[in-house]
């Protein structure tokens, strides 16, 4: 079907206009796109005069209904491996390191189902991600939903097959367990790195009911390994009743940054995140996300919600003020759809994701 978009006007099929300088603030489109499609898969070719490469532009929705076609990441195309691209949303579908409500395994399913709403451009920052990078959907770690040690030993090989071929991955949880696996392959590949770690938790829990790993102990378990370099580690968003008077002194002690929900109450976060630059330097940083930072009022669909919690503009704040680190994987964990009645949260979480994809190095701006 997407093989019949060749016989579109090419001047009413501006999907993704490039701007002159002159009209850069007047929003008003200055080139069109040659469009093409093959029998493997179906993407746009954008002429752009940009660039002499091809990209996967996602088809927009003012020729292709949204609700069409199978659900992949933004409509990107799929394909097995990271070979050839630049960066990768993979998803991580497990929830057997969970706490408290489960869910978290159908959160990949549910982020690419409402990334429909996604379009080719950020409108906030002008980041032209489809004119920069190779990005496609490269599908589903194959977990091990009976066993998590097993599950964890998968997800560190498929990222280091990812990692091999120098792509990027932006990863959908899925609980926050898998962070500690994926961190693995990422450290064996770029030494200890920096920590961007938004949460509602610390996750440096040591034993859990007898068990080191699970969404409460990944962070701990990096610190043991060398994985983190522990003065570029700042913990975002912090809250909740704790099991001490003071739940971060672990963290705090291994030389995080450790900023409390309170302290960002009532105010942008964009000084916080130019502090944030300055700490994390030129180095390989991470990036992880746990959807649970975000207040429930706007986030309900998750395992352990925490009340008074970041609004979604600091969330954008806090991802927009990665923009210049030496990223080299993101991930957003913890959305549970069966507590998301609305499909907010998951949309939310779709939307924070192309946010990661936004800031990565060698991202165009117009």
């Amino acid at each position: 079907m997407l093989s019949c978009w060749r016989n579109l006007n090419a001047t009413r099929a501006i999907i993704s206009p490039c701007y002159t300088a002159a009209g850069f603030f007047s929003l008003q489109p200055q080139q069109t796109l040659s469009l093409c499609s093959d029998r493997r898969v179906s993407r746009v070719n954008p002429n752009r005069k940009c660039s002499g490469k091809r990209y996967n532009v996602p088809p927009s929705a003012e020729f292709v209904a949204r609700v069409s076609g199978i659900p992949t990441m933004a409509k990107l195309p799929y394909q097995e491996t990271a070979d050839g691209l630049d960066a990768a949303f993979v998803g991580v579908p497990i929830d057997t390191g969970t706490s408290n409500r489960p869910g978290a395994r159908f959160g990949p399913r549910q982020i690419r189902v409402e990334s429909a709403m996604l379009r080719a451009y950020n409108s906030g920052t002008r980041a032209a991600p489809y004119e920069s990078l190779m990005v496609a959907d490269i599908g589903d770690v194959n977990v091990n939903v009976y066993d998590l040690k097993d599950t964890c030993k998968r997800i560190t090989e498929a990222y280091r097959k990812i990692l091999a071929t120098g792509c990027i991955p932006l990863t959908m949880g899925g609980d926050h367990t898998i962070a500690y696996p994926i961190l693995q392959a990422v450290a064996e590949k770029y030494g200890p790195v920096g920590l961007v770690h938004v949460d509602a938790h610390a996750d440096t829990s040591d034993v859990v009911l007898g068990e080191k790993i699970g969404h409460g102990t990944p962070f701990r378990r990096c610190v043991e390994e060398g994985l983190l370099d522990c003065k570029r580690v700042v913990q975002i968003g912090l809250r909740g009743s704790g099991y001490s008077a003071d739940s971060y002194e672990w963290s705090r002690a291994q030389g995080f940054r450790v900023v409390q929900v309170e302290e960002c109450w009532f105010k942008s976060l964009a000084p916080l995140m130019a502090e944030v630059r300055a700490q994390m330097g030129s180095g390989p940083v991470y990036l992880s996300f746990d959807i649970d930072a975000l207040d429930p009022g706007f986030a309900p669909g998750t395992g352990t919600p925490e009340i008074a919690g970041l609004t979604p503009i600091q969330g954008v704040e806090i991802i927009r003020g990665c923009r210049g680190l030496n990223l080299v994987g993101c991930d957003l964990v913890e959305v549970s759809p069966p507590y998301d009645t609305t499909g907010n949260t998951a949309l939310t979480g779709a939307n924070l994701l192309f946010e990661m994809l936004c800031v990565l190095p060698k991202m165009k701006y117009y």
